[in-house]
C-alpha cells in the first residue's frame, strides 16, 4: 500500500456489552491508518444483535474511545454524508441489496421452521456430521417461493453458496486462505423480522461507505469465505482485510474467560476500557500498550506516544501470532508515560483520586510535592498509600512501628522527645538546615542516623516507607511536623508506662 492513499477504514463495533481492550485496538489501528494516510476513519455501530443489545453500552464505546483520543471522521455525535451510522436504522437498506442477491440467484427464500432445523441438526449429529442447512429450500422454485412470501409465509433470506469449486480470499496477515465451497453454510442474510444480519450488513455498508481496509478480530476468520462470496456475487471491490491477532489470558494459555476476567479485577486490573480510568491508568499508557499487543515498529522502541504511532504504524509490521495480555507490562507502561507528563498536567489529573479518597485536596501541597511523587507512581490512585498523608489533618503510625531499631519504647520516646526539641529549634525544617542536627543527635545518642530518619518517617508519615522525608515535612509545613511528631513522642511514653 502507498501510504500517500488516503484510506477509509470504520470501526463497527457491536454494542452487546463493556468495551474490550482488544476493540480498543481495532479501533486504534483503524485511526492510525486513517491519520497517517489522511484519509477518514467512521465509526458505525452494529446493534443488529437485538437479543444480545445491552443499554448503555454504545455511551460507554464512545466515552471510551473519546478517553483514548481517538475521534471519528464520521458517525454518531458527528454525522456526515453516509448515515445512518446505526444498522437498525439501515433496514431498507440491506432489503434493497438482499433483493438484488435473491434476483440475481445468489440468496433464497427459507420458509423452514425453527422446529425442523432443529430435528436436522440432531440428525447431522447422530450421523457424526458438521450441522448446517440441508438446502431443502434451496431447491425450491423461486415463483412458488415469491407466491408463498406475498401470502405472508414466516421466511428468513439465505446466501446461496456456489456448488463445487472453492473461494480464495487474501488477507493482509495470513496471506491466501482458501477453503472448498462445500465447507460453507447458506447463512441467513436476512432475518424473518426483515433485519439484516452482520453477513450481509457490514458487506453492504463497507460498500456503500467506501471501505478500502477491514480491520477486525481474528474470530470473522471462520466466515471470512462467505463475507467474499456474498461481496462478489454484487461484483464489488473487496476491502484489504486484516484479520488482527487474537488476545490470550496472561498464563498464555486460552482466550480471556469470565473467570479470567474476575481474576484480574481482583488484583487490580481489568480488559474494560471503562475502568481503567478508575484504577488510575492514563489513556496514553493504554494506547502504548494496546498498540504493541500485535504490532511493533522495531525491537526495542517502546515508549511510543500516539502522533509517534500515527507516523511508524504499518501494515507490514502487524503480528497475526495470538498476543498475551500482559498487566505487568501495562503498569510498566503506565508509570514511564507518568514520568513524562509534564508536573501541571500530573497534578491536575492526581486531584480526583486525592478527592475520592476522602483527602483534603490542598493544590499548593500538592503541586510542590509532584516532583518527589512522580518517580513512585505507577498507576495515579498510587498517590493515595505513597503520599495519601501529605494530606490529612492527622496520622496514626502503627505504635511499634514508632519503637526504634534494638530499643525500648521508653528509649524511643526519650529520642523522639530530643528530636522534637531540636527540629522546633531551627529555623527551617529542610535538608541543608535539618540533616547536620538530626545525624550529630543520632551519633550522641548511641545510634545509627538511620534508626533516627525512621522515627521521624513513621511519626510525620504514618508510614515506613514514604518519598524523600526533607521533602514531605517541608510540604507539610513546620507546625505540622512539630505537631505530629510530639504525638509519636506521647504514644511511645504511653506504650512505656504500660509495658
Amino acid at each position: 500500500m502507498n501510504p500517500m492513499n488516503p484510506v477509509c477504514v470504520r470501526f463497527a463495533p457491536s454494542p452487546t456489552g463493556h468495551t474490550h481492550i482488544a476493540s480498543g485496538r481495532t479501533a486504534l489501528y483503524n485511526y492510525l491508518l486513517a491519520r497517517q494516510t489522511g484519509g477518514k476513519f467512521i465509526l458505525r455501530i452494529e446493534d443488529t444483535d437485538l437479543k444480545r443489545y445491552v443499554p448503555g453500552a454504545e455511551r460507554e464505546l464512545m466515552d471510551s474511545l473519546h478517553w483514548l483520543g481517538i475521534e471519528w471522521d464520521e458517525g454518531p455525535e458527528v454525522g456526515g454524508p453516509h448515515g445512518p451510522y446505526y444498522q437498525t436504522q439501515r433496514r431498507d437498506i440491506y432489503q434493497e441489496y438482499a433483493q438484488i442477491l435473491i434476483d440475481r440467484g445468489h440468496a433464497y427464500y427459507c420458509f423452514c421452521t425453527p422446529e425442523r432445523l432443529e430435528q436436522v441438526r440432531k440428525e447431522q449429529l447422530w450421523r457424526k456430521e458438521n450441522p448446517r442447512y440441508d438446502g431443502l429450500c434451496r431447491r425450491l422454485d423461486p415463483g412458488e417461493a415469491q407466491k408463498r412470501v406475498a401470502a405472508g409465509e414466516r421466511h428468513v433470506v439465505r446466501f446461496k453458496v456456489p456448488e463445487g469449486g472453492s473461494v480464495t480470499a487474501h488477507d493482509v496477515l495470513r496471506g491466501d486462505i482458501t477453503v472448498e465451497n462445500s465447507a460453507i453454510d447458506d447463512h441467513v442474510i436476512v432475518r424473518s423480522d426483515g433485519l439484516a444480519l452482520y453477513h450481509l450488513a457490514a458487506m453492504v455498508d463497507d460498500h456503500l461507505m467506501g471501505i478500502t481496509h477491514v480491520f477486525r478480530g481474528s474470530e470473522w476468520l471462520s466466515t471470512f469465505p462467505l463475507h467474499v462470496l456474498i461481496i462478489r456475487a454484487f461484483g464489488w471491490q473487496e476491502p484489504e482485510w486484516v484479520h488482527l491477532s487474537v488476545f490470550l489470558k496472561p498464563s498464555g494459555k486460552g482466550k480471556m474467560s469470565k473467570r479470567d476476567t474476575h481474576q484480574a479485577s481482583l488484583d487490580g486490573y481489568s480488559i474494560f476500557i471503562k475502568d481503567l480510568e478508575d484504577l488510575g491508568y492514563i489513556p496514553e499508557a493504554v494506547v502504548n500498550w494496546i498498540a504493541l499487543m500485535g504490532w511493533s515498529y522495531d525491537d526495542h522502541t517502546e515508549y511510543l506516544i500516539m502522533q509517534d504511532l500515527i507516523e511508524k504504524f504499518s501494515l507490514e509490521h502487524l503480528n497475526p501470532s495470538p498476543a498475551a495480555i500482559n498487566f505487568a507490562k501495562f503498569d510498566y507502561f503506565n508509570g514511564l508515560h507518568i514520568r513524562h507528563m509534564s508536573q501541571e498536567d500530573l497534578a491536575h489529573r492526581l486531584a480526583p483520586f486525592i478527592l475520592k479518597a476522602g483527602l483534603k485536596l490542598d493544590e499548593d501541597k500538592l503541586y510542590r510535592s509532584v516532583p518527589f511523587i512522580q518517580p513512585r507512581l505507577v498507576t495515579l490512585d498510587d498517590v493515595v498509600t505513597v503520599a495519601g498523608f501529605l494530606f490529612k489533618e492527622d496520622i496514626t503510625p502503627n505504635p511499634a512501628d514508632l519503637v526504634g531499631e534494638n530499643l525500648s519504647s521508653a528509649q524511643s520516646a526519650r529520642i523522639v522527645r530530643e528530636i522534637y526539641k531540636l527540629l522546633r529549634d531551627l529555623p527551617a525544617i529542610d535538608q541543608e538546615t535539618a540533616e547536620l542536627p538530626l545525624r550529630n543527635l543520632a551519633q550522641q545518642a548511641g545510634i545509627k542516623a538511620g534508626q533516627v530518619f525512621a522515627m521521624i518517617r513513621n511519626a510525620v508519615t504514618g508510614q515506613k516507607n514514604s518519598p524523600p522525608i526533607f521533602e514531605c515535612m517541608e510540604v507539610i509545613g513546620k507546625e505540622k511536623v512539630l505537631e505530629r511528631i510530639k504525638s509519636a513522642a506521647e504514644m511511645l511514653e504511653r506504650m512505656s508506662t504500660s509495658a
